[in-house]
């Protein structure tokens, strides 16, 4: 839903204040839900770097970890410490890569899958308590609305990684 004072795509918006009040309010939402904690026992608890992680290769298993740091924002180091404790909980696992025997690439594992599929199981349940207070056209406006967010950061990202 843009509005008329809507900048143009492409355009900067460093001073518009709504930007800051939609990034503060995103974070709001998500710290909400990751404060509300895991109902099923069996949940693995994630930290919201290890649940960034696990959501792209969730989507792209079989990634090399150059491709993760970058689809993430991860510095190759932190996102090295980040793998190394997705490992020992059993979540990934590391591969020889199949054209390069030397590099790695990174493979959800069953436990990995079952658990990312729990813990959004459980992400969902949450949001439908406070969800159902808002109305369908307002849900549609804000989820087409954060997914263009979405896709323009990644669009924003991609050019910026290319001028390193």
């Amino acid at each position: 839903m843009p509005h008329s004072d809507s900048p143009r795509p492409g355009t900067r918006r460093d001073g518009d204040p709504r930007w800051a009040e939609l990034a503060d309010l995103a974070l709001v939402i998500a710290r909400e839900i990751q404060f509300l904690g895991y109902r099923d026992p069996a949940a693995i608890p994630l930290t919201q770097t290890e649940g960034t992680v696990m959501r792209y290769v969730n989507g792209h298993d079989g990634a090399a970890p150059s491709q993760i740091a970058d689809a993430t924002g991860l510095q190759r180091t932190n996102l090295a410490t980040v793998l190394t404790g997705l490992q020992r909980k059993g979540l990934i696992e590391r591969r020889a890569s199949p054209q390069d025997g030397r590099a790695a690439t990174i493979h959800g594992t069953d436990r990995g899958r079952a658990n990312y599929a729990l813990v959004r199981g459980e992400a969902r349940s949450h949001d439908l308590a406070f969800v159902e207070e808002i109305t369908a056209a307002y849900r549609d406006a804000f989820t087409a609305a954060a997914a263009e967010v979405k896709d323009a950061q990644g669009r924003v990202h991609t050019v910026q990684r290319g001028r390193r």
